[in-house]
């Protein structure tokens, strides 16, 4: 199992959950989060200078079998990509374990429904 967890401009979320969804990932979690990135400079808009060193972007967190992980990547990649600076970040992170409350399932059988599987 693995953890997906993308950071992206928030103008993108809407594509990202769409492409998640045609690639049959039907949950995530996503929060709003600020960041600080490398540009510094100020923005002027109707003569009052913003700091634009503070990015606001969504965080999506994932958790998906090996079998996934990829299809998930690039769903998440071709829709968050603008080609321009600040398009985000993916990241992939093991997950030892994963135990279904409800059931007691451990593993990758945790994450999704048997009953339901393709």
């Amino acid at each position: 199992m693995k953890k997906v967890e993308a950071i992206i401009r928030k103008t993108k979320f809407d594509d990202v959950k769409d492409a998640l969804n045609e690639a049959d990932i039907e949950w995530f979690s996503y929060y709003d989060v600020r960041g600080v990135g490398k540009s510094r400079q100020g923005r002027i808009y109707r003569g009052v200078v913003y700091d634009t060193s503070i990015i606001e972007r969504t965080l999506i967190s994932i958790i998906v079998r090996d079998k996934n992980v990829e299809k998930t990547v690039e769903a998440i990649r071709n829709a968050a990509y603008t080609g321009e600076i600040g398009d985000g970040r993916i990241f992939v992170i093991n997950v030892e374990d994963a135990i279904r409350i409800r059931t007691n399932d451990r593993g990758d059988t945790a994450l999704y429904n048997a009953e339901n599987e393709k």
